[in-house]
């Protein structure tokens, strides 16, 4: 092999979004080092990685190591345990990437695979494999989304000009990227005002893409949609906060003592509902409530090649009073994108 298999395990698992399910790749290789299998979980409902290997590989599976980049299940939901195919095919050694934070899974799989006396080992070269699914990590330890905030703003950090004015402040490639990252998100959530002003679809258009649509929530509370609202056209999810009220599918949650939804409960009830990984596409007083509810995780900033030279809108819509208002932030990415600065970050802490 070119490549060394967890390697290849990974770039398998990349190629699927199957939330809320983990990405995960898996490959057999017999005891003359050859790859004999290979799989990767595609979507919910269909075999895991190491079924879809183990399948490939057939009678070549006993005696051989499996590389997983993800601790293998010992429950049963929809399909069966893969540490049960893992020791029914009589595997002799399973090298994984990651412990698996479900609490359904954690230490348990391979609690089962060396009761069976498979041997496991931990690859600790793959520290980095929580990278491969950090959406997945971070719901299953939180309960909740990752929120990713897209935001395309002037160098001076304008969103839009006092009339409104914002496109376009970015050029073709940053948007082409923000449409990639829509990509990767099983959600792209807005505010009521968002659509009211913009009509927009929320939907990933990049040529030749045929891939999985992230699916519209919209924050509406008691600001009723339009029943011709593009995102309706999309299974949008609204967000009201007494049932009946909107058009589509509702979420209905308790208001606050202002009238607006919780977003708090907002967040753990899409949690259960299964989205992973939610971008935040919306105006600058949704995104300030997301940032004083400490809903905000991580951050793609598109810095434009333009300097508003004045005050505008801001990305919060929020005064700064003092500097202890501010919270400290990883970059982890920067670079260019066309004539534009691409800057992601992480909250710390």
């Amino acid at each position: 092999m070119n490549e060394m298999p967890m390697e290849r395990a990974i770039r398998l698992a990349r190629g699927f979004r199957p939330h809320p399910n983990p990405r995960v790749g898996a490959v057999v290789v017999d005891s003359l080092g050859n790859l004999v299998g290979e799989g990767a979980h595609e979507r919910p409902g269909l075999p895991h990685a190491e079924v879809i290997a183990l399948e490939a590989a057939g009678s070549r599976a006993a005696g051989s190591t499996v590389f997983v980049t993800l601790e293998p299940c010992n429950h049963s939901g929809r399909t069966g345990p893969c540490t049960a195919a893992l020791i029914n095919a009589g595997v002799e050694r399973v090298v994984i990437g990651v412990l698996d934070p479900d609490e359904k899974v954690s230490g348990n799989g391979i609690a089962a695979l060396k009761a069976a006396g498979v041997a496991v080992e931990l690859d600790d070269s793959t520290e980095h494999l929580v990278d491969l699914d950090p959406g997945y990590f971070h719901h299953r330890r939180t309960g909740r989304p990752r929120f990713t905030l897209k935001a395309a703003l002037t160098l001076d950090g304008q969103i839009a000009a006092r009339d409104g004015t914002s496109q376009w402040i970015t050029g073709e490639e940053a948007r082409l990227d923000g449409h990639r990252l829509r990509a990767e998100s099983d959600a792209v959530l807005v505010g009521a005002g968002t659509v009211l002003a913009d009509d927009p679809r929320l939907d990933v258009r990049l040529a030749g893409y045929d891939g999985q649509q992230p699916r519209p929530i919209v924050i509406a509370g008691s600001r009723r949609l339009p029943e011709a609202a593009r995102v309706l056209e999309r299974n949008a999810l609204v967000v009201s906060t007494k049932a009946g009220s909107q058009p589509g599918e509702e979420l209905v949650v308790s208001p606050r003592s202002d009238g607006r939804p919780d977003l708090g409960v907002v967040a753990a009830t899409l949690g259960e509902a299964g989205f992973v990984d939610v971008m935040i596409e919306c105006g600058p007083t949704l995104a300030g409530e997301m940032w004083t509810a400490g809903l905000i995780d991580r951050g793609v900033w598109y810095l434009a090649s333009k300097l508003a030279g004045g005050t505008g809108k801001n990305v919060f819509g929020r005064t700064f009073g003092t500097l202890s208002e501010s919270r400290e932030i990883e970059i982890i990415d920067i670079r260019k994108v066309g004539a534009d600065l691409r800057v992601e970050f992480v909250m710390e802490g």
